[in-house]
């Protein structure tokens, strides 16, 4: 497809779903611009909405076709002139959407975004050379704290797991790439790079012959400022290994934050699941980390109400996370996928009885994350300050423990002066729930300590 030549279209960019979404966002949104579209965060100043599109559950879906059709009312009312969907639901149900949703101009799969440009045309005098790694921004997007996605697909094919139907096998990105984009965002303001992928421990498997996340982060340690944060999103319990956990206890780039989805701890769910069913090995894994540093923040997801999980299967799960001490857990009610072996399995779960189990496991999980937090009442903090309110004198802020988006915050007491994206020191005071609430014990952050506790 050529493009066409025309004056600068605006368009009203919608990012769907999960952080690696997000990056495809951005990249898509910086073709956009280079080719002289302007990104607007409001669809009233827009001639074309776009949406970037989740379909990894069915909830995702509903959720993404009702945003489709929130477009369509707006171009029925003559306020859109052309709409495209993008993304993961385009890869999954394009046949079936195009006969439901008529005002859908354009269609294009994951990764397809030369497409998308080709279709809306190029501003009079922009370049015809799609540029190389540069990524926009979205209205969303904190230019302090931004993801780099490690590569697409996955190999392991979770029986519940439509990743890759979706988006494929494996296909990592070159280390070199990715220091380059690396080099890019901390260009742009980056303080914290959150590495995503569906799987971090089997990077590179593809490309070197082995997984090579350690040889990437090596790679990355020695490119980037010494005041950075690498925080590491998505790994699977069966590739991490006492050598890389001894190198993550050494770095000082790196956070003691390791974000490990185990699921599930029954063998025979994990065996169904078609994930390693070596139970000690992962019970072994989160010891490790907490041998190493007892303030290592521990991350997990549990998926409820599996094909056959038991009352007993389940009670060993909260007995799992109180063993482990687990700072923060992700939990979803298993939602039967097409496509994937377990929506053929027997024995499938009523929702009323996901619903009771998800209810109880996340509250066994806000009494745990409450006593972690009382752990740093009295230390202090590295905070990346997000928001601020001058009016109220406070702020709130991330620390090492908070992955954006998806954790607690450490609120600011007399913060108001502060400036988003900027660190500060802060003294801890107390812990509610998932948060922590601090004060300043100045109002000039403090001269740089340990990159992670602050001065403790």
């Amino acid at each position: 497809m050529r493009s066409t030549v025309r004056s600068t279209v605006n368009v009203f960019f919608m990012s769907m779903g999960c952080a690696k979404n997000s990056v495809d966002s951005e990249r898509l949104a910086g073709l956009l611009s280079a080719a002289g579209n302007k990104i607007v965060s409001n669809a009233s100043e827009a001639q074309v909405g776009l949406i970037n599109t989740c379909a990894f559950i069915q909830e995702a879906v509903k959720e993404n076709i009702d945003a489709i059709l929130d477009l369509e009312d707006l171009k029925k009312q003559g306020k859109l002139e052309k709409i495209i969907v993008a993304g993961c639901i385009v890869n999954r149900y394009e046949a079936e959407l195009r006969k439901e949703l008529p005002l859908v101009d354009f269609w294009a799969g994951t990764e397809d975004w030369d497409k998308i440009v080709d279709f809306l045309g190029r501003e009079k005098g922009s370049s015809n050379c799609l540029p190389g790694p540069s990524r926009g921004l979205l209205a969303e997007t904190r230019p302090w704290s931004r993801y780099l996605k490690v590569g697409e697909g996955c190999d392991t094919y979770c029986s519940y797991c439509t990743i890759p139907l979706i988006r494929g096998r494996l296909r990592s990105v070159p280390i070199l790439r990715l220091v380059e984009e690396a080099k890019e965002l901390v260009a742009s303001g980056a303080k914290e790079l959150c590495l995503v992928g569906q799987d971090l421990t089997a990077y590179g498997r593809d490309l070197y012959g082995e997984p090579s996340i350690q040889k990437l982060l090596e790679a990355l340690e020695n490119a980037l400022p010494s005041e950075m944060w690498i925080r590491l999103l998505y790994l699977h319990p069966d590739r991490i290994t006492r050598d890389f956990l001894d190198f993550l206890s050494d770095s000082d780039k790196v956070l003691p934050y390791l974000d490990i989805p185990i699921q599930h701890i029954d063998s025979s769910i994990l065996a169904a699941m078609n994930r390693s069913p070596d139970v000690a090995h992962i019970r072994n894994v989160f010891q490790s980390a907490r041998r190493r540093n007892p303030l290592f923040t521990l991350r997990t997801t549990i998926m409820v109400g599996f094909p056959g999980e038991t009352e007993a299967q389940f009670e060993r799960v909260l007995e799992f996370l109180e063993e482990a001490e687990i700072d923060r857990v992700g939990a979803f009610m298993y939602s039967p996928e097409e496509g994937t072996k377990a929506a053929l399995m027997a024995g499938q779960v009523p929702d009323e009885v996901k619903e009771e189990r998800y209810s109880r496991l996340m509250g066994a999980q806000s009494q745990i994350a409450q006593e972690r937090g009382e752990l740093f009442v009295g230390k202090t903090l590295r905070v990346l300050v997000e928001e601020t309110d001058q009016g109220n004198a406070s702020a709130y802020g991330r620390s090492y423990r908070d992955a954006p988006e998806v954790d607690g915050v450490v609120f600011l007491e007399n913060g108001g002066s502060l400036v988003p994206g900027s660190w500060v020191d802060a003294s801890i005071q107390a812990a509610m729930g998932h948060d922590l609430f601090a004060f300043l014990p100045n109002q000039s952050p403090a001269p740089l300590g340990h990159p992670f506790l602050g001065l403790s």
